[in-house]
């Protein structure tokens, strides 16, 4: 599960963020929509600035999943167009010195290496590995290909005793698996033995592997990527390719399920030493490590409590190959999420949640002056270039991200790709509006409202309450593809969404708030929240409401359902019920232990006090259940056991349940059918007059 000044009470109207075009013809927004957006991702600047190639994920729908392909466009916004069309999948374009791209693949039936010139041509297949490669860098002097395997710690550099292994694993008859230590399994896969290690390609001036791989990470039992959502950003290679730093959680037996102790650890790339920990003195997290462009300095973020998921992160720059470390943002009370050095090495770029915003910050490498450049909507991947410009992602939760670039500090982002544009022009959106109120401990507290689409002031709407999840997250001003209020502000509801004590953004002090409170505080801030919205916008209909979230979402949809009986309709998906027996199903054991003090042995109060299977004899209100069968962090007996109350309590509900979705729902006909499913019951409950056919 994850203030500082007056709210700013703009009124953004939709169709003015994407596009300039006003067609007299337009249509709500609807889930349709949601899964024919194109989805930008991972934008990578050329060598020269003059293009970026970034990955677009489209739905099909005949196949029911997402397929990728490469994108190239240049940085005055003109000519984006496809560099891959394959019906299979292209991603993690990156530049080689010479401007060719290389990327990864799946066409040859398993992820592998190709390369592609920008100017034309067909692509050509780089690498023949008998194993899957999870992620590509390229070494800066153009010599060697870094990717990420999953291999048997103990095989060393051959890739074959893997395939061996798992080859045998597949011929054995009996389907027992046997475990020694934790992690059993994780998010949504079972443990087989496996670690990510990074491995080292060399290449010759045609850019083919002229060496075999040898893997930087041999015997070395821990991960990189991390485990579940680590990527490239992981590890680094030094300008002079004599190094890589890698970020891995190297502890002894099963602590990997209860530490959070992630180090940064260097290995010279020819092999000729061991690798060293650079971090060891810290027991908190430390990752993202980033080469200065002299090499000279490593800047990475860093937690400083052990067993936090969600310490704030602290920008150090450390002397390199064997410097003092300095922290950069020790006063600034915000928490960083991604680092990015200015080409000049005079300074670096973070983004970070903000006041329910998502925003670009500029860091002075020699004195951590911090500086705002962008700080409305979501900003994510900033790339810094040469000119000292930057180009990064922005997306709203009115427009799904597109490619932006930045010329100046204080100047206005300019678009460069407009690949939804099309679609956008032909719907319409619900206003939204920022507010705030005084909520729990008498702290000023951020929400979103979204106005249903054709608002008229005249009439009366539902609402659809929306809690995040984490519950270390944040309501932003964001584009999802689930929780999207749009959906909701095109079906006729007003949509409003709380970011209580424990949201992201406000400071660490409010972050924390909510442990060891799970149910006080949040519930405190969402209930006042409520009432604040409701007295300032006497439109929305207090008698038909409905409230909906997953993950800690869905927790609180099942407190709510015990404490209160002001909502017609509530959905949960992915929600505990039972925080006590939540602890023992579950695998990220330190989330548990930090929310509530302990262990369930240690301090069974901590997790019995905010339980809401301890309220089930004033459950009433009709619910709606949703699970995942490949749910590892949220088991979904958590789902069933709720689908059980409800029932044997005899209150309208109904589950919905997906043996082929995790946490999340992936899947694009699945996706529509949640939608779908969620839409009628909301729709069921808090009609005029509500509707229930058993």
């Amino acid at each position: 599960m994850r203030h500082h000044h007056l709210v700013v009470g703009l009124t953004i109207l939709a169709i003015a963020l994407f596009s300039g075009i006003v067609r007299a013809e337009t249509r709500p927004f609807t889930v349709h929509d949601l899964v024919a957006m194109q989805r930008i991702a991972d934008p990578q600047p050329s060598p020269e600035g003059d293009q970026v190639a970034f990955t677009v994920t489209t739905m099909d729908l005949e196949a029911n999943k997402g397929r990728k392909d490469v994108w190239l466009a240049a940085m005055d916004g003109s000519g984006a167009r496809p560099l891959t069309s394959h019906p299979d999948n292209d991603w993690e374009p990156r530049w080689a010195v010479d401007g060719s791209l290389y990327f990864l693949s799946d066409r040859s039936g398993s992820a592998q290496v190709w390369r592609l010139s920008p100017s034309g041509g067909d692509p050509r297949q780089v690498t023949e590995l008998p194993l899957d490669v999870q992620v590509l860098q390229v070494d800066p002097t153009n010599s060697a290909l870094y990717v990420a395997i999953a291999v048997y710690p103990d095989c060393g550099d051959s890739l074959a005793c893997t395939v061996e292994r798992l080859e045998e694993h597949s011929q054995r008859q009996a389907s027992g698996m046997i475990f020694d230590r934790l992690f059993v399994r994780h998010w949504d896969s079972w443990k087989d033995g496996r670690r990510n290690h990074v491995f080292r390609i060399p290449i010759g001036p045609q850019g083919s592997p002229s060496g075999t791989p040898v893997d930087l990470m041999a015997g070395v039992d821990g991960d990189c990527p991390t485990l579940p959502f680590g990527d490239g950003g992981d590890f680094t290679i030094s300008p002079d390719g004599a190094w890589l730093v890698y970020t891995a959680k190297v502890v002894p037996g099963s602590e990997e399920a209860w530490s959070t102790d992630l180090d940064l650890w260097a290995v010279p790339t020819d092999g000729s030493a061991p690798a060293r920990c650079l971090t060891e003195p810290n027991r908190g997290e430390d990752r993202a490590p980033a080469f200065s462009p002299d090499g000279s300095r490593l800047a990475y973020l860093a937690m400083s409590r052990p067993g936090y998921e969600a310490d704030r992160r602290r920008v150090v720059v450390m002397g390199w190959p064997a410097g003092s470390s300095t922290v950069l943002t020790e006063p600034w009370d915000r928490s960083p999420s991604e680092i990015a050095w200015s080409p000049d090495g005079a300074s670096l770029y973070v983004t970070a949640d903000n006041i329910g915003n998502h925003s670009i910050f500029r860091v002075a490498a020699a004195t951590g002056d911090i500086t705002a450049l962008v700080t409305r909507h979501f900003n994510s991947n900033p790339r810094p270039l040469a000119d000292g410009s930057l180009v990064f992602a922005q997306d709203s939760l009115v427009s799904p991200a597109e490619l932006f670039i930045l010329g100046n500090a204080g100047s206005i982002p300019r678009q460069i790709t407009r690949l939804n544009d099309k679609l956008l022009a032909d719907l319409e959106f619900g206003e939204y509006r920022q507010f705030s109120f005084s909520g729990a401990h008498n702290e000023e507290v951020f929400g979103y409202l979204v106005y249903p689409v054709g608002f008229d002031p005249g009439r009366t709407y539902p609402l659809a309450f929306v809690v995040h999840g984490g519950p270390q997250g944040s309501s932003d001003d964001h584009w999802h593809y689930r929780w999207n209020p749009q959906i909701y502000a095109g079906h006729g509801y007003a949509a409003v969404m709380i970011d209580f004590h424990g949201s992201t953004g406000y400071g660490q002090a409010f972050t924390d708030a909510i442990r060891d409170d799970w149910g006080g505080a949040p519930f405190e801030d969402l209930m006042k929240g409520l009432d604040d919205v409701l007295r300032r916008h006497k439109w929305i209909d207090a008698d038909r409401m409905a409230a909906a979230g997953a993950s800690y979402g869905g927790y609180m949809i099942n407190w709510i359902q015990g404490n209160t009986d002001r909502f017609r309709a509530l959905v949960c998906h992915d929600g505990n019920l039972d925080e006590l027996m939540a602890y023992f199903d579950t695998e990220e054991l330190w989330f548990p232990e930090w929310e509530h003090l302990g262990t369930p042995w240690d301090n069974p109060d901590g997790y019995r006090k905010h339980s809401p299977i301890n309220l089930i004899q004033h459950w009433s209100t009709p619910q709606l259940v949703i699970h995942g069968a490949r749910d590892y962090r949220v088991v979904d007996t958590q789902g069933i056991a709720t689908f059980n109350a409800l029932q044997r309590r005899g209150v309208p509900s109904r589950l919905l349940y997906f043996p082929d979705e995790n946490h999340w729902v992936l899947k694009p006909l699945n996706s529509i059918q949640w939608h779908e499913v969620v839409l009628d019951w909301m729709d069921r409950w808090t009609a005029v007059t509500p509707v229930d056919d058993g």
